[in-house]
């Protein structure tokens, strides 16, 4: 009996320090960092109720995380590729929204400055869109079914604008021209935050 223990005992020991592996038998490797990580730490448990809000009805919840503190308080940041926007707060934080992006062909990236900001904004499609799209129409009033939503921010002298939308649904997904979608809560919280002026960078 006390060979078996002593056998059992020592196979345990091995295997307490015997490197993982995954399921195809390989070491697992390290994985880069990203640039923005959750911080779900329990000071952070609160957060939104400091900020007077919480994260809504929308299909991406509003959410904390850390930032490399290279941005400056108030930057706008747009990762495409995550369909993601961030809101740089002070001490290495940020608030980060769902978005929906450009759909193919529609992508693009650069820094900008919010140079203009309008509640319930009324909606002249450019004349690019209405070229593919005859059927829109050349003009319509702000409002609930307008499709720029409930907030609307301007980025320079380009056509693009971080809006509202009227189709929640298609938050986090590729289906603009250009544009970047928020739902209605998340772009008023935006723009509520943010002043004309503000840096936005746009990775593609």
């Amino acid at each position: 009996m006390k060979r078996i223990f002593s056998i059992v005992f020592a196979t345990v020991a091995l295997l307490s320090i015997a490197a993982p592996v995954n399921a195809r038998g390989r070491q697992p490797q390290q994985q880069a960092q990203p640039d923005f990580q959750v911080d779900d730490s329990p000071s952070f448990s609160n957060f939104f109720s400091n900020f007077g809000t919480s994260s809504g009805s929308g299909p991406i919840p509003r959410t904390v995380v850390s930032i490399d503190t290279r941005y400056a308080p108030g930057t706008i940041i747009v990762n495409t590729a995550e369909r993601r926007l961030y809101l740089v707060q002070s001490n290495g934080q940020a608030l980060r929204y769902g978005i929906g992006v450009g759909r193919d062909g529609f992508r693009w990236g650069g820094v900008h400055r919010i140079t203009a900001k309008k509640e319930w904004p009324s909606w002249t499609p450019p004349s690019q869109m209405i070229a593919r799209r005859p059927d829109l129409p050349r003009h319509m009033e702000g409002g609930i079914d307008n499709p720029l939503g409930a907030r609307a921010m301007y980025l320079g002298s380009t056509l693009y604008r971080i809006h509202g939308s009227n189709e929640p649904e298609t938050i986090g997904q590729a289906v603009s021209s250009g544009c970047f979608r928020m739902t209605n809560d998340d772009v008023t919280d935006l723009y509520n935050r943010v002043s004309v002026g503000a840096t936005v960078i746009v990775k593609n």
